[in-house]
């Protein structure tokens, strides 16, 4: 069943991990991508990647932690397509420094590209979404609700949890305007940026790691990026058609824990 034919979808960060898989998916099912992300080269690739599947792929180069820069990524955005179905605001960032480490320009960091990015890049394409009666998917993280032994997420905790009820409030305030607005929150997903943290650990932490998450994790395993883009593609769809302002844990039972 093709679920998004003839929409057009923006997700930021979407050049790897959550987010390729994210526009693999909608790809899959119909839709017209535009991709936002920094990284011109892993852009290039990821289109070439997409145009399999037979849609439009669009790439902007561009980087949402320069807020200054994000009336402009949404322009042009606007000139590729005036008609915007669905937002994915993907792109974030999370650095786990202990409290008293952490500095004014890694906390901006956060915020600017976890919080603000999301939010203003939200407003700027809203006159699109609310033509279109589209809907916006927030990329939040189990952190926002839960902490793990070893990782100190006192900023990232403080950027998901503020998405989360900025997803809410926007749900409740637009939802009158035929917009829905919800958030993924992902636990431990199997990604570039995951694999490049465990290659930085000795054999002891990593076997430390692999014990722990058939404890932690009820269902056994940790998650893959087309678990994420699964629920991605429900919530874009007219299958999801009455759910607004929900935070969707998909995370193998760990919130559960």
């Amino acid at each position: 069943m093709i679920m998004l034919k003839n929409k057009y979808a923006v997700i930021t960060g979407g050049s790897d991990g959550i987010g390729f898989a994210i526009a693999e998916m909608f790809a899959k099912n119909g839709a017209d991508i535009c991709i936002v992300a920094r990284n011109e080269e892993k852009l290039l690739e990821a289109k070439n990647n997409l145009k399999t599947y037979g849609t439009s792929i669009s790439v902007i180069n561009g980087d949402l932690s320069d807020i200054s820069a994000i009336k402009d990524i949404s322009d042009k955005i606007l000139e590729i397509s005036p008609d915007i179905d669905i937002l994915v605001n993907n792109a974030g960032i999370g650095r786990f420094i202990p409290f008293e480490q952490m500095d004014s320009n890694i906390f901006d960091m956060h915020l600017n590209l976890n919080v603000r990015a999301p939010y203003f890049l939200s407003q700027y394409l809203l006159g699109s979404l609310i033509k279109n009666k589209g809907n916006i998917i927030n990329i939040s993280s189990y952190f926002s609700k839960r902490m793990l032994a070893g990782n100190c997420s006192t900023v990232y905790s403080l950027t998901k949890g503020a998405l989360e009820s900025f997803t809410k409030s926007l749900a409740f305030e637009i939802g009158k305007k035929g917009v829905r607005v919800n958030a993924i929150a992902p636990g431990s997903i199997n990604t570039p940026q995951l694999r490049t943290n465990l290659s930085l650990m000795n054999d002891n932490e990593k076997q430390k790691i692999q014990s722990l998450i058939p404890m932690i994790y009820p269902l056994g395993r940790i998650g893959s990026t087309e678990d994420i883009a699964y629920m991605a593609t429900f919530l874009a769809s007219e299958n999801a058609n009455w759910i607004t302002g929900a935070i969707m844990s998909v995370d193998g039972g760990l919130t559960t824990n």
